[in-house]
Formats: structure tokens, sequence, C-alpha cells
């Protein structure tokens, strides 16, 4: 258990280093005008500290740093929500505001703006695919043996798929095709349209074209043309500019870890919605390990649709960026409900 005069020092100790990224030392801290306590007394803590690894003695310097403990702590007990200016508050709910054509431009606005007020990396993942239901479909012909099928989500997400067009397949029977399809799998999750076309609507199809087969085949195809997650980055270059990853080779492996979009998904997919802070290896995945994540998930009629979330090295400002997700993925929330709720 640390005393109150711990807890003070600690908590300055580590809002130095947050501020500094210099290790902090005794003397540092007995020149502040808020400590009253001699250099002797808060060596003496200090070490009471490192003893009980909150802290840390670096190698170039016999100042401290905390330990990954040391942030875990301060994070749930020392934390208090930052507060933004209200330039930076307009500038936020002016990129919420229900201006956005498609679902994608307001996730990239987004990303945009966490990664500016932040000065970090921002990531950002739009609705899981399991999550996503279709509102309808509409189908273009482009030439004789090609036609584009438009898919459009219950989020504002669209999606055009190429298909080509069996031989015997009118323009006709393409209309008569998606009055079908929108009548029979609106509602329905994206990730079940394949299979439902072909256990449901066979029969439906082999009532209505001759060429039914070729039909089936060329839906199937196209409705299996399913995406993964879209995920959208803001700052990814921010990264370098922090003194921790000045060394290119302990840059690298994160870097080109984040062009992974299977690696970006699993960072995103948190165990539950809310607010999640994984600091250092508290991260499962390897690249991340000199790392903190904070995520924070967004929905629509309280069903998890997304994830926001902030990377940046473990002496991050975690006030700030706590405030900034909490602000933002409320606001996302609060938006996306308004919106497609009365769809």
């Amino acid at each position: 258990m640390l005393t109150e005069r711990q807890l003070f020092l600690f908590q300055l100790l580590v809002d130095d280093y947050i501020q500094t990224a210099e290790p902090v030392g005794s003397r540092t801290i007995s020149k502040r005008n808020n400590v009253n306590h001699s250099s002797a007394t808060i060596r003496n803590d200090l070490a009471d500290l490192e003893d009980m690894g909150f802290i840390e003695k670096t190698h170039s310097s016999s100042g401290r740093v905390p330990s990954e403990k040391g942030y875990r702590y301060y994070v749930d007990h020392l934390l208090s929500p930052a507060l933004l200016s209200q330039k930076e508050v307009y500038n936020i709910k002016h990129a919420l505001a229900d201006h956005f054509v498609e679902f994608e431009q307001l996730i990239q606005e987004t990303a945009g703006i966490l990664s500016e007020f932040s000065n970090y990396t921002s990531i950002v993942m739009g609705p899981e695919l399991l999550d996503t239901k279709l509102k309808h479909i509409q189908i273009i012909s482009i030439r004789e043996d090609t036609a584009v099928m438009i898919v459009v989500t219950d989020t504002g997400h669209v999606e055009n798929r190429t298909m080509t067009v069996p031989e015997g397949i009118q323009y006709s029977d393409l209309e008569k095709i998606v009055n079908i399809l929108n009548r029979h799998l609106q509602g329905t999750p994206l990730y079940q349209l394949q299979v439902r076309v072909r256990t449901e609507l066979q029969h439906v199809l082999s009532h209505q074209f001759h060429y039914y087969q070729k039909a089936l085949s060329m839906v199937e195809d196209a409705l299996g043309q399913q995406s993964i997650d879209k995920i959208y980055y803001g700052g990814k270059m921010n990264i370098l500019s922090q003194p921790e990853f000045q060394d290119i080779d302990k840059v690298l492996p994160l870097l080109n870890a984040l062009e992974n979009k299977t690696f970006a998904q699993e960072l995103l997919r948190p165990a539950s919605d809310g607010m999640h802070i994984k600091i250092g290896h508290e991260n499962d995945l390897l690249p991340l390990k000199d790392c903190s994540v904070i995520t924070a998930t967004y929905t629509i009629g309280g069903e998890h649709m997304g994830t926001v979330a902030v990377l940046g090295p473990t002496r991050m400002t975690y006030p700030r960026v706590v405030t900034l997700l909490d602000v933002v993925s409320n606001g996302l929330s609060n938006l996306l409900s308004q919106r497609y709720q009365n769809d």
C-alpha cells in the first residue's frame, strides 16, 4: 500500500516523464514549487517505489521512469480525464456533424481528428461484417457480359462488386434478379447472404429463369466478395516523432505490422464494449511491446458497430487520449443511432 506522500511523488514522476521523455531524478522533483520534501526524503521514497516495481532506473541516467506496472497503477488509480479546449470540442462536433455522404467519409474524418488532437497514431475500424445488414442491392449493366452489383448496408457503407453475366442472361433478367434479392434478403447480415441465396433462393430463381443455375452462380459469386472489416489510419507516421521510436530497427516491425489488416483487426477487436487500455506487454501482439493502445467501441442502438483506437508509446498522455476517445466514441454512437435508426 502506497503512502500519501509516495502516491504524490509517484504521480509527479509519471506526469513529468510523460511530458519530457527524460528520466526523472529526486533533485528534479524537489525543485517543483508544490514539493516541500527534502531530496533525501524523495530519494528514499523513490527507492521504495522502485523496490515495489512501480518505477525503474534507466541505464543512461540516475533518474527513474515508470515501469509497466507503474503505468497500470497510474491508469487504474490516478488517472483523471483532461479538459479539452473550446476549439477542440468545436472541431470534434463539426467533424461528427450529420453532413457526411457515406459512412466511410465519417470514419476517415474521425481517424484524422483523433491523430491530429492526440499527436499519436489513430486507428478506426468500420462496422464488423457480422453486425452489418443488407439494406438494398442494385445491379447496373456495363457491357453485355459485365455488370456491377452495388451493395448498400444499413450502416451506409456502399460496395461495388463486379459480375460476369453468363450468356443467355438479359438486362430484363437482371432487373428481376434485383427485385428478388431485395424482397428476400433485405435485413440479412452480410455474412449470411451467400448461404441464403444458395439455400432459400434456388427454388425462387428456378421458377423465374430458364438459366437459373447460371443466375444463381452469378449472384453467389458477387455476394461472396466479402471484404474484411474496413481499417482507417490517421497519423500513421506520428509514431516516428516519439523519442522511444527513433531507432529504425525498433519502429520498423511496428510499421510493418500496421500494414497487415489481420493484425489491425486483432488489435481493434475488444473482448467487450467500452474503453480498454493495454500497456506494453499486456498487448498480446509482439510489435506492440513498447506501446500502449487505448480502444473505445461505438454502437448503433446499443449494438457494437466498430472501434476507435489510439496507439502510442507507453509514455502516453493517458488523460488526454482517454478524454478524446470518450468524446469521439460517444459522438459517433449518438450520430449513427440518430441517422440509421430512423432509416
